[in-house]
């Protein structure tokens, strides 16, 4: 269970490396990186950010170039809430797929359904009485 000090440090990482990312990728047209989730560890030294990443094919690309620079992200995050954080965690890059798994979800139902597979369009009542 988090504290409310970790949640409160939790989304202050997350808002600032979101616009941190939108600022980085502004020039690079075609691609979207936003960050999900920020997990904070207990001693508040470890943060596990997730990040989705738009289109998803560029997604293990640009999770290995972001990982790569992490110490400039890092810094930078530092300088953005030096007042706020006396110690800016260790930051770790995951990438986010609960879109990708949705999306495969939704694939899924749309092929039960072309399989002759009824579900209710309308009340409850209807779809009772047409099977």
């Amino acid at each position: 269970m988090d504290s409310t000090r970790q949640n409160k440090i939790s989304r202050l990482i997350q808002k600032e490396l979101s616009d941190l990312f939108q600022k980085q990728t502004q020039g690079t047209h075609g691609v979207l990186v936003s960050v999900s989730g920020v997990r904070i560890s207990p001693d508040l030294s470890i943060a596990k950010v997730y990040l989705s990443i738009f289109p998803s094919e560029k997604a293990e690309e640009l999770l290995k170039n972001i990982s790569s620079n992490m110490r400039t992200i890092r810094y930078d995050l530092g300088q953005r809430v030096r007042h706020q954080l006396r110690i800016i965690p260790e930051l770790k890059f995951f990438a986010d797929d609960s879109l990708d798994y949705a999306e495969h979800i939704d694939n899924l139902i749309k092929e039960a359904k072309g399989d002759g597979y009824k579900t209710p369009e309308g009340p409850e009542e209807d779809y009772l009485n047409n099977q």
